[in-house]
């Protein structure tokens, strides 16, 4: 499967990269005119962010974005700064000027994301977002109050994002307004000053809070339905790729590292948009509070000393909280690093539990009949018992790292008070400055032990990860089994004959059991391949069916003609009785009247009444019922070869003779290929091929015997 997508949409790298330069340039002409060092600093920042702008062409569309939204806030926040400095600012808005750091703190924030999208792990994970990025579907929204719109999937999801990450933005903005807040409200409370506590409850707090609290509904709706729109184009697109061309059947011959692909599609995809976006989102609103809340740290604690000395260090409590969180990370990255190995094993014991139990229902009848229920509950509970075995290692795992984070959490909002208390008590900072000096550290400690409490989570979306790359790999390994030479030719001619010509075919582990120097089945005529198990009858159908990926030679077939397999078991849908007989038909693909017909000739009259009727037919119809509706299936869909793989090995002798007689009345232009052991088929095919052994172990069909159609 390939993670190439199509060129990202939008505007091109080098449009926002030449904005972001001029107006950096003209920045850095006037901090120097003015000798103004942060101005300056922002013309630097913004020169190095246009740079990598011009060079994000290879970059993540889904990290484009974020490029995008830090190159237009670095240019609005970086024009304000220069009014501001400029003295053009307007005098009713000076409270509302941006921090003089801001500016840089966006272009540096965009440097990061562009220095982020060359980690493995994270193009890792951006492949597989692009590809809802990268869609050139039309999708259909609903966005109040603008009604319903049409546009490219693509361009929903960027705005969606856009969106999403403005509101996290402007909580963040909202949470350091109301930081002010808790900082004047106590500063009353210490000075009784009642008139200015209830004016900042009612003109501060409850008009942020009740903005707050709206944007965070409007937030989890937009998010919702960017997240399922996200995870249906995923399943979408996965069930397509696994599902194409035969390749969730040459996949099963790859081993256990693509285990349980209905997993992988059902759980993996959902966890991976569900974490992807509250990564990419949580990590920015982190990294948002971090900065502004450290200005807040460095600023009020710029004159705070070591307890119980003079010595002054610039943002004390700011470098007492990086580095207990950096020890913190540590200390739980050492405690925690198998965790991502345990969790992605325990997802597949899972998976392999709950496949043991569907198996079981779906041979449930054939388990009683052989008394074999202790046999399948030893093996059940043997699997279960994986399961258990790995969640103890992770419990034991996960109590140790509880046990340090916990301890970790307790000790962490005591420190800012130990150190500003001091102060606090001489008289130095007001009640209302200490609280928020303890709520900033508290902000910043906590954004950045984001690794710290966000471990078990980021083992486990790292598992999900592995098992969705894992599972793209197993495809394209898929796909290029038989592509990829040596393989087998399939060609289309002119011929209506089907040819065989040098075909050797193995098996899986390399071991060659099939060679054909030459074989042709003539089309109208009915042929019998006989020939002891293992010699390969069902693998040469394959073959020539175009399903079979291992081996090389040549197979020819007639241009147009189609061809269809009926196995020894059939496949049965769940639904109803009609999706049952037309399968692989799509809904509405025969009238009722033919479907009722071919059960009829096909000696299920019983059924033919019951089309509406949903059940797990494999269950509730005997074996040999089952291999006749598969019959009706080839009445159904006329094809121009029938290759019968034991299809009628379930029938009594008298019933059997009687379908194929049946089948060529009414296939009367069907050339059937049939494999069997029972001698009363000889006389139903005109032809008879036997796979007879060769000196070097192989097996090749030859012809034995011509006979006339009984």
């Amino acid at each position: 499967m390939s993670d190439t997508a199509s060129a990202p949409q939008g505007l091109r790298p080098a449009v926002p990269a030449l904005i972001v330069g001029v107006f950096a340039a003209v920045a850095l002409a006037l901090g120097v005119t003015w000798g103004d060092k942060t101005i300056m600093g922002m013309g630097v920042v913004g020169l190095l962010f246009a740079g990598a702008l011009y060079r994000a062409g290879g970059v993540s569309s889904f990290l484009k974005i974020f490029l995008g939204i830090f190159a237009v806030e670095y240019v609005v926040f970086g024009a304000a700064l220069l009014l501001v400095k400029g003295g053009a600012w307007p005098e009713g808005l000076k409270d509302y000027g941006p921090p003089p750091s801001l500016p840089v703190t966006v272009g540096i924030f965009g440097l990061l994301v562009f220095a982020m999208s060359f980690v493995p792990v994270i193009r890792t994970i951006m492949r597989i977002a692009d590809r809802y990025f990268d869609t050139q579907q039309i999708g259909v929204a609903r966005i109040w109050p603008i009604g319903t719109v049409r546009m490219k999937e693509s361009t929903l999801a960027r705005l969606a994002v856009i969106f999403l990450v403005v509101v996290n933005q402007a909580q963040v903005a909202i949470n350091v307004r109301l930081s002010f807040f808790n900082r004047d409200w106590f500063n009353a409370i210490q000075e009784k000053n009642e008139a200015l506590f209830w004016s900042l409850l009612y003109t501060v707090f409850l008009f942020w809070a009740a903005i707050f609290i709206v944007s965070a509904i409007v937030e989890f709706v937009v998010k919702s339905g960017l997240t399922i729109r996200w995870r249906q184009y995923l399943t979408d697109r996965y069930t397509g790729e696994w599902l194409s061309d035969g390749t969730h059947y040459r996949m099963a011959f790859g081993g256990n590292e693509a285990d349980n692909p209905d997993q992988r599609i059902a759980v993996d995809i959902d966890r991976f948009v569900d974490q992807t976006y509250g990564f990419s989102i949580t990590l920015l609103a982190t990294v948002s509070s971090l900065v502004s809340f450290s200005i807040i740290l460095w600023t009020i604690a710029s004159a705070f000393t070591i307890p119980g000395t003079d010595i002054v260090i610039p943002g004390l409590l700011f470098w007492v909280a990086l580095v207990y969180a950096g020890v913190g990370t540590l200390i739980t990255h050492w405690i925690g690093r198998s965790l991502v190995g345990l969790n992605f094993t325990q997802q597949r014991y899972e998976a392999d539990f709950r496949f043991s139990l569907a198996r079981l229902r779906e041979y449930g009848e054939q388990v009683a009949l052989l008394d074999g229920e202790k046999a399948e509950r030893e093996i059940v509970m043997g699997r279960f018992g994986n399961v258990i075995g790995n969640f103890w290692q992770i419990v034991n795992l996960r109590k140790r790292l509880m046990a340090f984070t916990a301890s970790y959490g307790q000790i962490s909002p005591i420190i800012p008070y130990v150190i500003a208390a001091p102060f606090y008590f001489l008289g130095k900072v007001q009640l209302g400055t200490l609280t928020q000096t303890a709520g900033a550290f508290g902000r910043v400690e906590g954004a950045l032990n984001f690794f710290v409490d966000y471990y078990v989570t980021l083992a486990d979306y790292k598992s999900v990860i592995d098992r969705l790359t894992t599972f793209n790999d197993a495809i394209d390994r898929a796909r290029k089994l038989g592509i990829e030479p040596p393989h087998i030719a399939i060609s289309q001619g002119a011929r209506d004959d089907v040819t065989v010509e040098g075909l050797s075919l193995g098996l899986p582990d390399g071991r060659t059991i099939v060679h054909v120097d030459r074989l042709d089945l003539r089309k109208g005529e009915t042929a019998l391949l006989t020939g002891p198990s293992g010699s390969g009858k069902s693998t040469l159908l394959r073959a020539i069916s175009g399903i079979w990926p291992f081996g090389e030679g040549r197979i020819g077939v007639p241009h147009g003609a189609s061809v269809m397999l009926l196995p020894q078991r059939p496949y049965l849908p769940l639904g109803t009785l009609r999706g049952a007989v037309t399968y692989p038909g799509v809904a509405g693909a025969y009238p009722d009247s033919a479907i009722r017909e071919a059960l009829a000739a096909a000696r299920l009259p019983e059924l033919v009444d019951r089309l509406d009727h949903e059940d797990a037919w494999s269950a509730r119809l005997s074996g040999g019922e089952q291999q006749r509706l598969a019959i009706a299936r080839a009445l159904l869909a006329k094809p121009d070869w029938l290759f019968l793989d034991e299809a009628t090995s379930a029938l009594d002798e008298f019933t059997e003779a009687a379908l194929y007689k049946m089948l060529a009345e009414r296939l009367p232009g069907t050339t059937i290929v049939s494999i069997g052991h029972r001698s009363t088929l000889l006389g139903m095919h005109a032809r008879h091929l036997e796979m007879q052994p060769r000196p070097d172990g192989t097996f090749a069909p030859g012809d034995l015997a011509v006979r006339a159609t009984a």
